[in-house]
């Protein structure tokens, strides 16, 4: 009898939901715009589902008018690493409905564009994704010889820029949900949507990409105060943190006081989860050949789409587990994929 009873709880329990792996039922449209804060302008870009037709698009395309030159003559230059193209509807027409939204913030001297392909999964999957460009910390600053710093002072101008989007929400696109919010960054984006989760009660769910949260070098995020759901992935040859930040992610793991994934992926460098890896040199760590952080041998980084795929896969089953309650997405979340070590409290 109690093995019957077994039975049938196996039988009962929630398979993983591995369509977070491929694109989701919807068409996904996107849209350029712009918004103030202050006296600086942003360039916001925005993913959501659409019910119009999409095409293969290159990815300069994406940019502003002013930068798809020199995005295209970086492309032109660069290995095969960085995206080349997103199936979207540029300038599509949003889709009726009540979709939940997840703020992006990037990279330190990076774009708006930069997790296009994490952005682009998200939308297929029913979320409309807002980015923004943290003007005076892109890429196009960095190019002009005048990168911003790594500084407090950074980081909260860098968190306005994200509320500033965000409360602009309602007025971008009709179809987004402001009282289901997520947020999530890749690198200073990381402690960024820390920043922006501690001190934002609209935000119920933050993953940090391959950077830790609460990270002493630029104070003002502490992990205690992140009562929420939680994500990060670490790149276990990440020599760009080094082996120092991806301690404190894993102690940011450790010391998080809410429900908390992390997932560790093999052979990836800093760039390898992002659109954006091997489009300069500063770029390059996750793209090629390198030398391993725990022993100085040799290897060659995680394929780039393959990256691109577990960041995409991992941060979509986040948010429809937090944002949207899916079952399915919270057993992916739990169990391992990719070769991934994944670990969750």
């Amino acid at each position: 009898m109690m093995r019957l009873g077994l039975l049938m709880l196996a039988a009962c329990a929630t398979s993983p939901d591995t369509s977070v792996e491929s694109p989701g039922q919807y068409a996904v449209g996107t849209k350029a715009t712009s918004l103030a804060n202050g006296e600086r302008t942003l360039g916001v870009q925005l993913f959501f589902p659409t019910a119009d037709a999409t095409s293969d698009t290159p990815f300069a395309q994406l940019e502003l008018p002013e930068h798809q030159a020199m995005y295209g003559s970086l492309l032109a230059s660069a290995p095969s690493c960085p995206t080349r193209s997103l199936d979207v509807g540029v300038d599509a027409t949003p889709l009726a409905g009540s979709f939940p939204v997840v703020l992006f913030s990037h990279c330190h001297s990076c774009t708006r564009l930069s997790n296009a392909t994490t952005a682009t999964r998200l939308a297929s999957h029913g979320f409309v994704v807002v980015s923004v460009d943290h003007t005076g910390d892109a890429l196009w600053d960095d190019l002009a010889g005048h990168p911003a710093d790594l500084t407090s002072a950074e980081l909260q101008l860098r968190a306005s820029d994200v509320r500033t989007a965000l409360d602009a929400v309602p007025t971008l696109i009709a179809s987004a949900d402001a009282g289901n919010v997520g947020v999530f960054g890749h690198s200073f984006g990381s402690v960024t949507a820390g920043e922006v989760a501690q001190d934002d009660d609209r935000i119920k769910a933050a993953a940090g990409l391959c950077a830790p949260m609460d990270n002493p070098l630029t104070p003002g995020v502490s992990i205690a105060k992140l009562t929420l759901p939680l994500m990060f992935v670490l790149a276990v040859e990440d020599n760009s943190i080094t082996q120092f930040g991806n301690t404190l992610i894993e102690n940011n793991y450790r010391d998080a006081p809410d429900k908390v994934w992390k997932f560790e992926v093999p052979d990836a460098g800093h760039w390898s989860v992002s659109d954006i890896n091997g489009l300069t040199d500063d770029f390059k760590p996750g793209c090629g050949d390198a030398t391993r952080m725990s022993d100085g041998s040799n290897f060659t980084y995680l394929d780039p789409s393959t990256g691109r795929q577990i960041a995409a896969s991992y941060v979509t089953a986040f948010f429809k587990s937090t944002l949207q309650g899916d079952a399915g997405a919270t057993a992916y979340l739990d169990d391992a994929h990719f070769g991934v070590d994944a670990m969750h409290e």
